[in-house]
């Protein structure tokens, strides 16, 4: 197995980052080859800049600048993203990393022919999971649509890996959790995990 985890928080000792100790332990007992992107601790610059955007269809050289991102992204066989829900989506950090790394021909293969659909391109992907923690509670999110859980699970996963295996766990009301609520949180994101991973 061959994990690459994108992780998305400007604190080390947020509960967010207790989520991907959680994350981190379960991959190392099933021996599982791991690479993890801190976006924030790696300085990622989650700009697409007028030139990368200019380049953006081009292939030969669309990498440049995220070139170890994208190689580990087409290493991975699972892909797991952890990060809080912000305004009910994802923080900006991780959304610039999805429009700077998920590119044609790497995340999806853009036809020549416009009658023709796009192709998902990052078919080796056989698990995808999102573990993270939101501010509003269930019913609030879900009636917003859940913009963050729907880019991922549903966006990322049929244009890049449709037939993936897919795992999703989220703390609703994180701010007014209790340390018991928060405790069954993390053993429940190591059970969607263990399933995930299985």
């Amino acid at each position: 197995m061959r994990a690459l985890v994108v992780f998305c928080h400007p604190s080390s000792n947020s509960f967010t980052a207790a989520v991907r100790g959680v994350v981190m332990a379960r991959l190392a007992t099933r021996g599982a080859e791991v690479r993890e992107h801190d976006l924030y601790a790696r300085g990622f610059d989650p700009v697409l800049s007028a030139s990368a955007l200019a380049g953006y269809l081009d292939e030969a050289t669309n990498r440049s600048g995220v070139a170890q991102e994208v190689d580990d992204l087409i290493w991975c066989d699972t892909l797991i993203f952890i990060y809080p829900t912000w305004w009910y989506g994802l923080p900006a950090l991780l959304k610039g990393w999805l429009d700077r790394v998920l590119l044609p021909g790497v995340a999806f293969k853009v036809p020549r022919d416009p009658e023709k659909p796009i192709r998902p391109g990052l078919t080796g992907i056989t698990r995808l999971g999102v573990f993270t923690t939101c501010g509003a509670g269930w019913w609030l999110t879900r009636w917003v649509g859940a913009p963050g859980r729907r880019t991922l699970l549903r966006g990322l996963r049929v244009l890049c890996a449709p037939r993936c295996r897919t795992g999703f766990a989220t703390l609703y009301k994180i701010e007014s959790s209790s340390a018991d609520r928060r405790a069954r949180h993390l053993a429940r994101t190591g059970r969607t995990l263990d399933r995930l991973l299985r």
